[in-house]
């Protein structure tokens, strides 16, 4: 009896296999190095393989890794109850309407950038920028592996302008947008923010371009979560302050969205922003889910096909625990979340040092 039983379980586990393998056969792309679960995703691999070699110098995380990945959120943020068409490449089809709006500031030149891999791919704008930017990410030490949907038909029109927050609006106006634009909940808000980890301005303060937003703008990790916490301390002849939506940080060289500050301190978001330090799971997950919804916004993602497989493992390295820049402790947190005690975390060693600026490629 034991026999029989051992061997109807093979046959089902065989069973199960060969229906396994059925759904998740792929096909030779035209290249003949390449396979996909989909021959729809083959072309991608060649744009893949072009920007990654020619946009972001061979794979790395630098300045138009972070113009890239900006300019996701920009084309994709652009619809709500006023129109638009969320993630439709309108704002590079549209360009000369759409980086006039005050908000898109300095993102024509990585629109400029990026026009000739647009020209000789067959691919359309929405498309590419979102798989531009998911592929950049990629190059990210402690990144996830961003979803990548294709299927985004050209743009009809521009995206009305006052649809990307920005840095000087209020809490309750930055809340009120994401919610329009696509039901956004305050803690998928958080979440995206995530993406300061990775970025610098360059037009925030145009005195001190390539300015990082925490200290470690090479790396997808939970330090800006903490930086953003801490607080501002004026050093002297550093200019870390005053700009509309700038305020002053408590690190030499780095600067601090106002609405960054306002939301780690606004009792809907203070908790949730103060649960990713330290917690670089949590980033990860919580950013890919909130990443996936904005990256489709606009479209039907049923209508669309599922080509994640291209978009490449992010590197495979142990990500070093958030650490409290040197000089600075638990006494220097200006914490708004009652409910949660602040994490324990130590503190690097040596004397304060000034945080480099991203440096233009």
């Amino acid at each position: 009896m034991a026999f029989k039983q051992l061997v109807a379980a093979l046959t089902v586990a065989l069973s199960l296999g060969v229906a396994q393998g059925a759904i998740t056969r792929r096909v030779a792309c035209p290249d003949g190095v390449n396979t996909a679960t989909n021959a729809a995703c083959c072309s991608l691999f060649a744009i893949r393989d072009d920007i990654q070699q020619n946009l972001f110098d061979g794979g790395e995380c630098g300045e138009e890794v972070h113009e890239s990945f900006r300019l996701t959120f920009h084309d994709a943020i652009g619809i709500g109850s006023n129109g638009g068409g969320g993630a439709d490449g309108s704002i590079a089809v549209f360009e000369d309407i759409e980086t006039a709006f005050h908000a898109n500031n300095g993102v024509d030149e990585i629109i400029d950038e990026q026009k000739p891999f647009l020209a000789r791919h067959n691919i359309t704008p929405g498309d590419f920028i979102q798989f531009a930017g998911a592929v950049g990410v990629s190059n990210c030490p402690g990144a996830p592996r961003l979803d990548f949907f294709l299927g985004r038909p050209n743009p009809v029109a521009p995206a009305p302008d006052k649809t990307v927050p920005e840095p000087f609006d209020t809490v309750d106006s930055i809340l009120a947008r994401f919610a329009d634009a696509g039901g956004f909940s305050p803690a998928e808000v958080v979440a995206l923010l995530g993406s300061h980890t990775i970025a610098a301005a360059d037009h925030v303060d145009p005195t001190i371009p390539g300015t990082p937003f925490d200290s470690t703008p090479e790396v997808f990790d939970t330090q800006v979560f903490l930086e953003v916490q801490l607080r501002g301390t004026l050093f002297p002849g550093i200019r870390t302050g005053g700009n509309q939506g700038e305020v002053e940080s408590p690190l030499r060289g780095e600067i601090r969205l106002q609405s960054d500050h306002d939301l780690a301190r606004d009792s809907r978001t203070a908790c949730e922003w103060q649960s990713f330090v330290n917690n670089q799971v949590k980033l990860q997950t919580a950013f890919k889910a909130a990443f996936k919804k904005l990256a489709v916004l606009g479209h039907d993602i049923n209508n669309m096909v599922d080509c994640s497989e291209v978009i490449p493992e992010p590197p495979n390295v142990k990500i070093k625990a958030a650490t409290f820049p040197a000089g600075q402790t638990n006494a220097d947190v200006e914490q708004a979340c009652a409910s949660t005690p602040f994490p324990t975390l130590a503190t690097d060693p040596g004397p304060a040092t000034s945080v480099a600026p991203v440096p233009p490629s």
